[in-house]
């Protein structure tokens, strides 16, 4: 028998969990939220006992019981700057959780795994959380001292694929330098130097290229003018930003399937957005490439964009010059988060405590 881990990822309309016997998926589910059900909470953190209500019931109508399971893991919050790596879920990071000042579903995820693992009699943890922070001094300094660089982005995915393309290739990741682009809602280009993170634009709040529902890096004095145009909130302005720019700003929807249906009918704007978009990312690719200092072993692109081939083909068209790129479309991250559970439960590392 097995090691049976169950991993837990939240995001704003859903749940995803699976359930692995080792390495080997038993169960993977995506509980879906509606607008409607989510609008009833005024906190997302208020959502806490309802989708561990929604866990809990999925499991059982799949004939889990609680009392196999070895440990729950679940997707990194937006807590304090840690180093990379697998934490336990420790009565701090729950406070931190809950009482987070940045708003978002990953909060849930120590949460939800704290308390199943608490039904089960077995450990919780979070792997590779979002504030992940290994970035080099330099790549935190801007031009105003009151506004420093903060790494928000896709870590665990980054990590994951970073790790399983240098598996393939019969390399060793803390010996490669690497580009890895996330691209999904939010779309993160990160620098990896053997084995850490050193530069990242912060694909939350307001940094890198636009994304299909994130606004990106948008030129200072335009938005300082915007921001006391008197016509939006400070909150309207915030959504802007994290949910409410990118593609959905432009052109209504955050669905890159959607823009290319658009275009292929004749839609004139929606090309110039998306190829906006794709420039976008290319000049980040570029940028983590002089971070690198030209000795890049291999770009890879990742996430659910990664799917949409003439996305990929400007990119490759734009960076090959660069390295290599490879393809890793989707996410991977119930199958990276049950693997990284599956290292500790075997002594191959020890969890890292959250202080």
């Amino acid at each position: 028998m097995g090691y049976k881990v169950l991993a837990i990822n939240p995001g704003s309309t859903s749940t995803k969990l699976a359930l692995y016997d080792d390495e080997h998926p038993l169960l993977e589910l995506t509980l879906r939220h509606t607008t409607e059900e989510v609008s009833r909470f005024a906190d997302i953190i208020d959502q806490l006992d309802w989708r561990r209500g929604l866990i809990l019931e999925a499991l059982r109508d799949n004939g889990f019981a609680l009392d196999r399971l070895s440990a729950v893991i679940g997707r990194g919050g937006l807590i304090r700057p840690v180093p990379a790596g697998v934490y336990e879920v420790n009565s701090r990071m729950r406070h931190d959780l809950r009482t987070a000042q940045m708003k978002h579903a990953c909060n849930l995820g120590g949460l939800l795994a704290a308390q199943i693992a608490h039904m089960a009699h077995v450990k919780a943890y979070i792997a590779d959380p979002p504030v992940v922070d290994e970035m080099d001094d330099t790549a935190r300094l801007t031009g105003m001292p009151m506004c420093t660089r903060k790494p928000i982005f896709h870590a665990l995915n980054q990590k994951a694929i970073a790790r399983l393309h240098c598996d393939r290739a019969g390399t060793v990741y803390e010996r490669s330098n690497l580009i890895v682009a996330h691209m999904g809602g939010g779309i993160s280009v990160a620098a990896h130097r053997q084995g850490r993170i050193v530069d990242v634009n912060n694909a939350l709040d307001g940094d890198g290229p636009f994304a299909p529902d994130r606004a990106g890096s948008i030129p200072s004095s335009e938005l300082i003018k915007v921001c006391y145009s008197g016509q939006y909130s400070r909150e309207e302005l915030l959504k802007f930003v994290s949910s409410k720019g990118g593609l959905v700003a432009y052109l209504g929807t955050n669905s890159v399937m959607e823009v290319r249906q658009r275009i292929e009918a004749g839609d004139e704007r929606a090309r110039k957005m998306l190829e906006a978009m794709c420039y976008n990312i290319a000049k980040q690719i570029g940028a983590m490439g002089a971070a690198l200092e030209g000795k890049v072993d291999g770009i890879l692109l990742t996430g659910g964009i990664a799917y949409n081939e003439p996305v990929v083909e400007y990119i490759r068209s734009h960076c090959s010059f660069i390295a290599p790129v490879t393809v890793y479309p989707g996410e991977n991250e119930l199958e990276s988060l049950a693997i990284n559970a599956l290292v500790v439960l075997r002594g191959t590392i020890e969890a890292k405590q959250y202080l």
